[in-house]
This record gives structure tokens, sequence and C-alpha cells, in this order.
């Protein structure tokens, strides 16, 4: 046999095998699977349309809930189903349906795969890590709609499957699902935080309870906490009127000052005062995602976005070899989000002498900085007062006040937790703090062996370059050395000076 023969015979027994495995299959009943999918559809497997659309895996509790308000809009009857058989983890829906129709793998109806996702900082919900569901589209037509979620061997993102006859009834299905989702978008309005991982199924995005506190509970130099409240607060209170009158709504505010001094304090503050605002927390290397934080924000405006530590993130590029990548992500956020998004970017920092000098030149990106200094013998007498609120207190504060100038917050409150451990040594009842119990915790805090607590908290002792450079950044209150920027140092002292 010559090689055209060979060649003749090989492509008529190729012909032969094809013929006897469609007459097999036309032959054969469909597997239930399939038989479920295409007699929904009304249409043969090999017409079905396939819409698919990946979310970050942290929006599948989103994803979960649209689909839900999906179906009981056009389905309220419809129940989910699963699916079994070898590699259906990562394994798409539309395969699974061809390689169980042909035969070469067993995929079957069964159990629905369920995960934990969280709702708020102490609720959660299930959410379908993989199932389908048979429902219409908008418009009526027969649909399957499926979830998927992220998986070790499928990849972080979870995943929308439309299947239809037709492309126009799978894109209209995919469209409405996503317009249910932000419309019931289950972070807006919630106080988040983006770290490396979720505890309960929501990757990344982590809730935190909103903050709670009084005025009375920030203790700041006078005309502080009204000038932040003004340009925070008071602007989201007029934004429909700002806006109506052609002004922006984006700001900046940087508050800079010392450890210890009550930053992150007053940030807290405005978390609880903005109730109905959305809050992105980001720490340190967290800012990382400051790109998908701002895309939130602008989702789910009026939202604040508080970066904490930025000095970590945004030092000088000269800093670094590489040119501060992290820093650029954090340029390009802030530049990305419009004038008239009213997102504020709330930033802190101990070192505001290191900070990349594009923060402060780009108008827009911080508009006004506040330092937030060590309290001087009034603040610290009022810290005092304040954390001893609810204690029993018999000791007189006016000595620590004399002794302790230049602590900070940090310190106070160690002080007096140290205070109450001492007088808890001394019976079972409710403490009662004495010059003794207060006078000993003094002298443990300001002893030689607390050398690098008193460091690490705050305790007054400072070094002759512990005075930060002045940094000049827009200002909204106008003034300064260049015009449309000042030198910020709104170094407002406890005695109004």
């Amino acid at each position: 046999m010559d090689l055209t023969d060979a060649e003749h015979l090989a492509r008529a027994l190729s012909d032969l095998l094809h013929e006897a495995r469609r007459s097999i299959d036309e032959g054969r009943e469909p597997p239930e699977l399939v038989a479920r999918v295409t007699g929904h559809l009304g249409c043969d497997l090999r017409h079905v349309v396939n819409v698919a659309e990946s979310f970050p895996s942290w929006e599948h509790v989103n994803l979960q809930r649209g689909t839900d308000a999906y179906l009981a809009a056009y389905s309220p009857g419809a129940e989910w189903a699963g699916v079994i058989g070898p590699g259906r983890e990562h394994t798409e829906l539309v395969d699974m349906l061809a390689a169980a129709a042909r035969g070469w793998e067993r995929f079957e109806p069964g159990a629905v795969d369920y995960a934990t996702a969280a709702t708020g900082p102490d609720r959660t919900t299930e959410v379908v890590s993989l199932g389908l569901v048979l429902t219409r589209s908008p418009e009526g037509v027969p649909v399957v709609l499926s979830l998927r979620g992220p998986h070790e061997h499928a990849g972080p993102d979870c995943r929308l499957v439309v299947l239809a006859p037709d492309r126009t009834s799978a894109t209209a299905t995919r469209d409405e699902v996503e317009r249910l989702m932000r419309a019931d978008d289950v972070y807006r309005g919630q106080v988040l935080s983006f770290q490396w991982s979720e505890h309960r199924g929501n990757d990344l995005v982590t809730f935190l309870p909103r903050p709670d506190l009084d005025a009375e509970q920030v203790i700041l130099p006078e005309g502080v906490l009204g000038t932040i409240e003004r340009h925070i607060v008071g602007i989201a209170e007029q934004a429909d009127r700002l806006r109506a009158h052609g002004q922006h709504l984006k700001r900046g505010l940087l508050l800079h000052g010392p450890p210890g001094t009550g930053k992150t304090h007053t940030v807290r503050y405005l978390m609880g005062r903005m109730t109905g605002c959305t809050v992105i927390v980001m720490t340190g290397a967290a800012i990382r995602f400051v790109a998908q934080a701002a895309g939130l924000a602008r989702r789910l405006q009026p939202a604040i976005v508080v970066l904490e530590d930025v000095d970590l993130v945004a030092r000088d590029r000269s800093f670094t070899e590489d040119g501060n990548p992290l820093l650029f992500a954090l340029l390009d956020a802030m530049d990305g989000v419009g004038a008239d998004a009213d997102i504020t970017f709330v930033l802190t920092t101990n070192r505001a002498d290191v900070l990349e000098r594009a923060l402060a030149d780009r108008p827009g990106r911080v508009d006004l900085a506040v330092e937030i200094p060590r309290p001087d013998a009034a603040g610290r007498a009022a810290l005092l007062r304040l954390y001893a609120r609810d204690l029993r207190l018999e000791a007189d504060l006016e000595p620590v006040v004399a002794r302790t100038e230049g602590a900070t917050a940090s310190f106070f409150k160690e002080l007096l937790r140290r205070a109450v451990l001492s007088a808890l040594r001394g019976g079972d009842g409710a403490p009662v703090l004495t010059d003794e119990h207060v006078g000993q915790a003094m002298e443990e805090m300001l002893g030689e062996r607390e050398a690098l607590t008193r460091s690490l908290i705050g305790a007054g002792e400072r070094s002759p370059d512990d005075d930060e450079e002045a940094v000049a950044f827009p200002s909204i209150t106008g003034g300064g050395p260049v015009a449309g920027s000042y030198v910020s140092r709104l170094r407002l002292g406890f005695d109004g000076s």
C-alpha cells in the first residue's frame, strides 16, 4: 500500500468512526443535567449561547444578592441545583454539559455548594459557590443562571454565567443582575477595611463597626475639631447646593503630628459623624489596593477613604531606587476621582516632613492639613478626666499633669490602666484610685526600665529633631507664601496660641 492509499484509508476510517459516534449519540438519551438545561432552553446544546462575567472575590456577596433579587422578580419559585462530577471545581458549566452529552465525563445534578460571606461586622449570609437555576430573561425567554465562587483551582474571582437560546436574552439577563447588584450593594454606608483577607469569606474587604464618639471625647486644641468638621462634614451637608453652583466636592485632609496625639481617634470621630457615608480604611501595605478602594468609593459615594500612616507609602520618591510604585498608585487613585465626586481622602502621618512633594503640589489632592500636637497642661488634664470618667478616683491629678509635659493621649491611657491594675491587687471590690496607685504607676512608667515604652506611647521625651519641617499644602482658607498654597503650620496650642 502506497502513501496515498494509506491516507485515503485513514480518512475513511475517521469518517466511519465519526458517523458511528454520531449515531450512538443520537440514539442515546441525553444525561439528566443536559436534558434539564436543553429542555428548559428549548434548543440543542450546540446552539446554546454562553455569556459570562467575572467579579472580584469580595463581590461574591453582592453577586448573590443581585441574583436573589433577579429571581424574586422574574422566577419567584425557581430552585437552585448543583453539579457533581470530576473536576467540576474548575470546569465551566458549558464544558461540563458538552462533556456529559458526549459521554466523556459524568456530570449530574446534585446538591448546591454554598459558602459563607459577611454582610456586616457581625452578620453573615450563605452564597452559592457552585450551582445553577432555571429562570427567564427580563423579556420572558428561558435562560439558565449559574454562579461560581472563588476556588484555589479555578482562580480568585467569582463568576456569573448565563446560558440562553440567543445572545440578546443572555446579555439582558446579565445586565439586569448587575443592575440589581448595584442597587442593593451590601457595602453601601458601611465602614470597611481593605486587608489581605477576610475572616468570613469576603477576600480583601472586612466590615468594621462604626465608631460612636462624642465631640467631648476628642481632646484637641480649641478650634481644631471645628475646622476639620467644617471641611469634611460641612461640605457633605451642602453637597447638592455646592454642586449646583459648580463647586467641587472632592477634598483631601491631612492629619499630621507625633505618634499618639489622637490622629486616628479624630478619624474615628469623623466616621461616627458621617453616619450615611461609606468609609474605606487602609493602613500600611494595604494601600497597594488604593485603586480598588477608590473605585469602590466612586460607586458608593458619599464616601471617605482613610489612608493611615501614609508616610510608609508616600515618601518622597527619591527615597527609593524604583521610584516608589505604591506612591504612583496612590496619586493615580486620588487624581482619578472626579472633582464633583463626594469623596474625601483622609491621610494621617507621623512624618509630614518626608511626604512626597506631589501630594502637596497638585491642588485637589490635599486641600487642608492640620497638625495634631502634643497636649499642653489643660489638654493633659482633660485627657486624664476623659480616661478616668468611669473610675472611682480619689487621687490628685495635678502632680501628674505637672510631671508629664509633652506626653500624649496614649501615655495617659496606659497610666490609668496600670493604676487600676495596682488598685485591683489590693482588694476584690471596685477599684478606688488613690494617690498611691497613681504615683506607683507614674514611677513605673517614668523609670529607666520603661524608656522604650515611653518612646513608643509618647511620654514627652523629645529630641531636637522631633519638630516637623513645614510642608506646603493647598489651602481652602487662603493666604500663604505662594499663591494658592500655604505652609501647613496649623499648630493651634491648647491655650489658644
